[in-house]
């Protein structure tokens, strides 16, 4: 047999045992699949009724169907109709709340990074007296959900309004300060795990090599942590977003609205009335989550595994 022929056999006896190969039994794992098959139930059926109720001309939840009969585009023009006549949909000023809603949360997020990757390097890299106690400090305040402050948030942006009104009640830079507030505490002991996974040699040859402490953290450690650094802003981005409480108590100007602030408009008069404006509104403001998600997606399942290894 010639070797041309021989490789034709070894090709033809490999097609061969893949025909004959058997699907594979699920006679002990056909529970996990309807488990899981149930789970993402679960999960769609909220959004697939979000659009629906987006494109569906019936404005009470009550008689909607998940399938609507009808088809319309309606709901989305009544979120950019600044001259509406029913009194019961608010003047929209979607855009302005689109753009409120990408520039707190934007910000926030990259401070959030900056701030808590200094404060991580810091516990993880230095030695110094009071290191265990003050993160510990950060994990104790953290316990404590940052709406019960809301009285004293309030309390303080009023007070120093009066002296820098930048930053004071209704503004969106008072509203970033407190933002950055809540999340120090979880960030900083997030990235401060992933940090600890850093061998510390690279440091030391960095510094061997003539790198100044600042040129260590910004081109040796920061991009190794890039992955946990998504993963952070990942989640301030999207705790930002769908946060109201607070933003509810220190916005109080329709210009300077958030989202989740000024999409209330549409349902808080009359509870069964404009959901689909509401409904078309909240699916618009899925987009920047769902791109950034995908944006970072290589990065979110390292970030989060890595950091949980060492603390």
């Amino acid at each position: 047999m010639t070797t041309l022929e021989e490789s034709q056999y070894g090709v033809g006896t490999a097609v061969a045992d893949r025909r004959r190969r058997r699907r594979p039994d699920l006679g002990g794992t056909w529970w996990r699949h309807v488990v899981g098959i149930v789970a993402m139930f679960f999960a769609l059926f909220p959004v697939v009724y979000v659009v629906s109720a987006a494109f569906n001309p019936i404005q009470a939840l009550g008689g909607s169907s998940l399938i609507p009969d009808d088809v319309t585009l309606g709901n989305f023009r009544t979120l950019f109709d600044t001259e509406s006549d029913d009194p019961d949909v608010p003047t929209a000023h979607y855009l302005r709340w689109y753009a409120n809603s990408l520039i707190v949360p934007g910000t926030a997020a990259f401070f959030s990074v900056m701030f808590g990757a200094f404060a991580a390097y810091a516990f993880s890299r230095f030695r110094f007296k009071g290191r265990r106690i003050g993160m510990l400090a950060l994990l104790l305040i953290q316990m404590f959900p940052q709406f019960l402050a809301l009285v004293a948030i309030y309390l303080i942006l009023l007070h120093t309004g009066d002296v820098f009104p930048n930053v004071g009640l209704n503004t969106l830079t008072g509203l970033i300060l407190v933002y950055l507030g809540g999340a120090m505490g979880v960030n900083a002991w997030l990235m401060k795990g992933f940090f600890d996974t850093i061998p510390s040699e690279l440091d030391e040859s960095a510094r061997v090599d003539g790198a100044t402490p600042a040129q260590v953290f910004w081109g040796v450690i920061l991009p190794l942590a890039a992955p946990v650094l998504a993963v952070v802003a990942l989640i301030s981005f999207v705790f930002t977003l769908n946060e109201f409480v607070i933003a509810s108590a220190v916005l109080q100007t329709t210009d300077n609205f958030t989202l989740p602030v000024g999409l209330r408009g549409f349902i808080d008069k009359q509870y069964q009335e404009n959901w689909g404006p509401f409904a078309a509104g909240v699916l618009l403001a899925a987009i920047p989550v769902v791109v950034l998600f995908l944006a970072l997606q290589k990065f979110i399942v390292h970030g989060l595994t890595q950091g949980s290894v060492k603390g």
